[in-house]
Formats: structure tokens, C-alpha cells, sequence
């Protein structure tokens, strides 16, 4: 089987979808995010096409497109859409496949379920990306507990932001998991741009660890 990763963010904006691009490039993958939430603006979709210099085609379409920029359960209610969180099933694709969730990992799809409830049952390993700036100790030794407690592989942590290693060290000594990296916030963010500086401070072997059947 090839590659799945799963990329999951400590909180809303912390630049996951930054990061799916780098890896979907570096990796030559397939990007899939199963629910958009806010089509106004770029959506994460067009964003990974545009910084990755994917064909079209190597981006998946959404499972549910949300009008309302909220919570998927609360945008769904709003659009009056239904999610239906066991129709999200991993497709089997011939290359790599990048999957980006929505917000943080206890962000809620219905008001019963959850979206780390969704990759639990995938069981792939995910790439969680943590900010580096001031809360990022509390929010990502959560979410690896969380991960921990449902039985998710944690393939590391993406540190994105710039420079703190007291934080990145002891979240990955606290929270025994390995450090992937670090993206440094770019200006400007280009695909050049991001794609170097993912080749400078990743190593694609690690992120290929475990992450393959």
C-alpha cells in the first residue's frame, strides 16, 4: 500500500494547510481535504494546488463543501447540509495520499462526533503541526494524548513558525514523539519558496516512516 498521511492541527490556523503543501510536493502525492468549511476566500483545496504545483487532478474534490466559515457541525447546520461522518473513507489511490483535516483534532463534524473519531477509525499516522508561539506546550501535549488515547500513530510534530527550541524541545521530550521539523514563516510564500525550505529543514525519510501498510 502506499503512503497516508494524515496532517492535524493543534488549533485552527496554525498553517497545516502550508504544511499538506510542502509534503504533497516533496512526497509527488495526492492532497484530499474531506470538508471545507468557508468558500469565500481561497479554499485550502486552491491554496495546496497553487504552493504545490499539483495538476488539478492530483487534488481530490471535497467531500463537503461548506458555505459558512465555523465549525463543520455548526456550517453544515447553517448550509443545512448533513455530514455524514461514515461516508469519510480514505480513497485508494497509486501514489502517496496527503490527507488535511479541519481545525484541531476534537473540532466536531455533528454534534456526536468529532473529527479525531474519523482518523481513528482510518488508523493512519499523522503529522500534527504545532505552532511555536506562546500556548503551543498546552495545545500539543493535548493532542497527543488525545491521538494517544484513541490509538493513532503519531508519525511527529511539524513545528511551524519561527524559532523556539526550548518549546519544541520539551514538547517533544514531554510528549515522546519525534520532531519532523520546522517551517519558518515565508515572505514571500511561494511554491519555490516553500518547497526550499521544506527540503532545508524536513527529511522526507522520516516522514515516510509508518506511514505505509
Amino acid at each position: 500500500m502506499t503512503a497516508r498521511i494524515i496532517v492535524a492541527g493543534t488549533d485552527t490556523g496554525v498553517g497545516k494547510t502550508v504544511f499538506a503543501a510542502a509534503l504533497v510536493g516533496a512526497l509527488g502525492a495526492i492532497y484530499w481535504k474531506p470538508i471545507q468549511a468557508g468558500l469565500l476566500e481561497e479554499t485550502d483545496r486552491q491554496a495546496v494546488l497553487r504552493l504545490s504545483g499539483l495538476s488539478e487532478e492530483r487534488a481530490l474534490p471535497e467531500a463537503y463543501r461548506l458555505k459558512t466559515p465555523a465549525s463543520p457541525h455548526l456550517a453544515a447546520e447553517i448550509d443545512g447540509i448533513t455530514i455524514d461522518p461514515e461516508a469519510l473513507v480514505l480513497p485508494d489511490t497509486n501514489r502517496p495520499l496527503v490527507v488535511e483535516g479541519a481545525g484541531g483534532l476534537l473540532v466536531p463534524l455533528t454534534r456526536e462526533v468529532a473529527y479525531i473519531d474519523v482518523i481513528a477509525r482510518w488508523c493512519e499516522p499523522v503529522a500534527l503541526c504545532a505552532r511555536t508561539t506562546l500556548g503551543t506546550i498546552n495545545h500539543s501535549l493535548l493532542s497527543i494524548e488525545a491521538l494517544r488515547a484513541r490509538g493513532i500513530p503519531l508519525l511527529g510534530i511539524a513545528f511551524i513558525g519561527d524559532e523556539n527550541p526550548e518549546s519544541e524541545r520539551i514538547i517533544v521530550e514531554m510528549g515522546r514523539a519525534r520532531r519532523l521539523g520546522r517551517l519558518p514563516h515565508l515572505a514571500p510564500l511561494t511554491g519555490g519558496t516553500l518547497g526550499a525550505a521544506f527540503a532545508r529543514h524536513f527529511n522526507i525519510g522520516d516522514l515516510l516512516k509508518d506511514s505505509a501498510g
